[in-house]
């Protein structure tokens, strides 16, 4: 039997999977901070999580008490419309590689990571997690959406079947030390901090915006949504029962804020030092309407954000200007 409430300790074997990733990288950081050093990492040339036999392989060999599944192929707007094959495909081979090890080799508990994007594209905001699969999804985005919906219901499959204690956290737009600033395949905010930096050096007199700029999202510092993920795969089981479902078990994470397009390329270009002038191209997709998180579970088992959005800004546009040659 798979054990049942075991407390996370400095000893424990975590396997952290998309350690390289901007997510996977700060869980890992964080865990090393709290004591927790006995943590697993393999980069993707030494282990494709799409490989079945390479993945169990690998449990049947380190054996991991717990498992943080941040590994997953994402991208920005663009990228998700142009591969939306590739982006079902590798993320829904990745969990259920990943998930269905766990099971076989004994895993105490696995958290996985999912996205805001799994709700429907016109859900009542803020978003609750009883939302999910209520409507239709957004279009640009549906592949990996369906795959991450599918990863919650995977777990929660396990968890009705086999008595596993697999536990799943949906953060909203995440942004940090370690994002990709690549303008073909990145989110939007560090689309934005990338172009207005372009901008700033160039000398220009404007950049480009896709959209309208009136669509409202919600943004949550990795280093904060690390911070959650440390606090949930530590809960007791009573705790997280209490505050979830069988059939909905995942928890949002998020600031219970939102921002404009528009609001975010203002600031950024404060931050920045951009003089020029900000133009929005209403003949790009604007994508959802609104995404904004309900996290009142989350917050009332404990845990809330710490990090205010000017501050989170300031440090992912000095991490990018210290890091400019390799991250984009």
């Amino acid at each position: 039997m798979i054990a049942k409430d075991s407390p996370l300790k400095p000893e424990s074997k975590i396997y952290v999977a998309g350690h390289r990733g901007m997510v996977g990288s700060a869980i890992l950081r964080r865990l090393h901070a709290e004591g927790f050093n006995n943590t697993i990492i393999c980069r993707h040339g030494e282990l494709d999580l799409s490989d079945q036999h390479a993945v169990n392989d690998f449990f049947a060999t380190q054996r991991p008490d717990y498992v943080v599944l941040a590994a997953a192929k994402v991208g920005g707007i663009q990228a998700n419309n142009t591969h939306p094959a590739e982006f079902i495909y590798i993320n829904l081979m990745i969990q259920a590689n990943v998930i269905h090890a766990a099971y076989r080799h004994g895993v105490d508990r696995l958290l996985f990571l999912g996205s805001s994007c799994i709700y429907p594209r016109l859900a009542e905001q803020p978003m609750g997690e009883e939302a999910l699969l209520t409507g239709g999804l957004e279009p640009t985005n549906e592949s990996y959406a369906v795959a991450k919906i599918a990863g919650i219901k995977l777990c929660e499959a396990y968890n009705r079947q086999y008595g596993t204690n697999y536990r799943s956290v949906m953060p909203t737009n995440l942004y940090g030390p370690g994002d990709n600033f690549d303008l073909e395949n990145s989110h939007v905010l560090p689309a934005l901090i990338r172009k207005c930096h372009d901008a700033k050096l160039q000398g220009a007199a404007r950049f480009e915006v896709w959209g309208t700029g009136t669509p409202r999202r919600e943004f949550l510092h990795v280093d904060d949504l690390a911070s959650a993920c440390r606090f949930v795969m530590a809960l007791d089981d009573a705790s997280y029962a209490a505050s979830t479902q069988p059939m909905r078990s995942h928890l949002n994470v998020g600031t219970g804020k939102d921002v404009t397009i528009k609001e975010l390329a203002q600031l950024v270009g404060e931050i920045v030092g951009f003089q020029g002038d900000i133009i929005f191209n209403p003949a790009r997709p604007d994508g959802a309407p609104r995404k904004l998180l309900n996290i009142d579970r989350i917050k009332a088992l404990g845990w809330q954000p710490n990090i205010g959005l000017r501050d989170g800004l300031e440090d992912t546009c000095q991490w990018f200007l210290d890091h400019r040659g390799s991250s984009t």
